[in-house]
């Protein structure tokens, strides 16, 4: 964790920023809820555990700091709700995502389907992907489960 923080940390200092107290205190919650889909008020009820004297606003301007800054990913699945994701290094693109229009959960793909579809763009369109991001809407399998018994 100590290496993502200092990464994003130089990825601050090289926009001109710096990496308060609050800052660090956010990122470490996203970096402890890496797999889940944290909306802005999430966040601040896990920051404000960490730092009690943190408030609301300055949670969201982070948020959208660290989203500009493309540390993070704002997304939004349909519900009207911002959630972040935190970029991962590991991969060149985005993972993907099932989003059960039941109950609400997001389950992730981690496999990036698409490299054959840009390399198409690319030769037939001249045309260089730079990201892109693939969002499923349907019913869960745990849904689906439920409603069979």
């Amino acid at each position: 964790m100590e290496s993502r923080i200092e990464k994003i940390k130089q990825q601050l200092q090289s926009q001109g920023y710096k990496l308060t107290p609050q800052r660090e205190a956010t990122v470490r919650v996203l970096l402890e809820n890496e797999e889940d889909h944290l909306s802005a008020e999430d966040v601040f009820m896990l920051v404000k555990d960490k730092a009690p004297e943190i408030g609301l606003a300055t949670v969201y301007r982070t948020l959208e700091l660290l989203s500009e800054l493309h540390v993070l990913e704002k997304m939004n699945f349909g519900d009207g709700v911002a959630r972040y994701d935190l970029r991962n290094d590991s991969t060149h693109h985005h993972h993907h995502h099932l989003i059960c229009v039941q109950c609400g959960a997001v389950d992730e793909i981690m496999e990036d389907w698409l490299g054959p579809l840009e390399e198409r763009l690319d030769k037939e369109f001249n045309f260089q992907v730079l990201d892109h991001r693939l969002d499923f809407q349907g019913i869960c399998h745990r849904c689906r489960d439920k409603n069979k018994s």
